[in-house]
């Protein structure tokens, strides 16, 4: 036998401010999202700012009837992020979620279980981030089916961003738009992007891999272009107080 008889000694040890002394960002993920967090850390690897996540249930077929049933699973992913971590900003991972539940019911629904944290969501943030970048004229790239990439369109509208040109995969199985391949989405952003009345593109769905070509589709166009992980990503760090420039992640990343 094994002997436990040994005395355990008490040790002394410091505390310090831990993880993410300056911010602690949480973030709602969609159970079927195989993409976010993945792209989140080519933006966030920042000194001092950590990220703290919890997973949404979800339908992985995107129709406005699937979305509209993420309402009621809302807070119940957000009370998995305690208070006492002291978030500085909290976000919602869902563009088209926030499209057909709405903004306003989002923020309303987060700042129930997180009274006083500022919120935001992919579509919130990237109307603030296409303010900031001048972008008028929109390019709209979605991998929807067309009943969802309507109702996005008309937000933008809503909000006094015209959406000049608007192309899609058609694509309405989550686990299938996480696979579709950056090169493809570049191709596609380009295209739409290089349209004399677009003076900038969004690519909508936090399933899609752009983190890595945005750099390139901005080089190739000589105009701005965001996406909802990359604009989400930029306005939770800005609502949290960090104004770091992240080197490598476009335009956005430099305001």
């Amino acid at each position: 036998m094994n002997d436990v008889s040994t005395r355990i000694e008490r040790l002394k040890f410091a505390t310090d401010a831990g993880a993410g002394a300056r911010a602690r960002i949480g973030l709602l993920v969609l159970e079927s999202d195989q993409t976010m967090e993945w792209e989140f850390r080519s933006f966030t690897d920042l000194p001092g700012v950590s990220f703290y996540h919890a997973r949404l249930a979800n339908d992985i077929v995107v129709t406005p009837e699937t979305l509209g049933k993420m309402e009621a699973e809302l807070p119940v992913a957000a009370r998995l992020l305690p208070d006492y971590m002291g978030l500085k900003s909290i976000g919602y991972g869902c563009t088209s979620g926030s499209t057909i539940i709405g903004e306003d019911r989002v923020a309303a629904i987060l700042d129930g279980i997180h009274p006083g944290v500022p919120s935001t969501n992919p579509l919130t943030a990237a109307k603030v981030a296409l303010a900031k970048l001048g972008v008028t004229n929109l390019g709209l790239l979605t991998p929807y089916a067309p009943d969802v990439t309507a109702a996005m369109q008309a937000k933008f509208q809503d909000a006094g961003i015209n959406v000049t040109v608007v192309g899609s995969f058609y694509e309405d199985n989550d686990t299938v738009v996480g696979k579709i391949a950056p090169a493809s989405i570049l191709k596609s952003a380009i295209e739409i992007g290089q349209n004399d009345d677009v003076d900038g593109v969004f690519i909508s769905c936090t399933s899609l891999r752009a983190a890595g070509i945005i750099a390139e589709a901005e080089a190739a166009l000589d105009k701005p272009v965001t996406a909802s992980n990359h604009a989400l990503a930029w306005h939770l760090l800005r609502l949290a107080g960090i104004p770091d420039i992240v080197e490598n992640a476009g335009r956005l990343f430099r305001i």
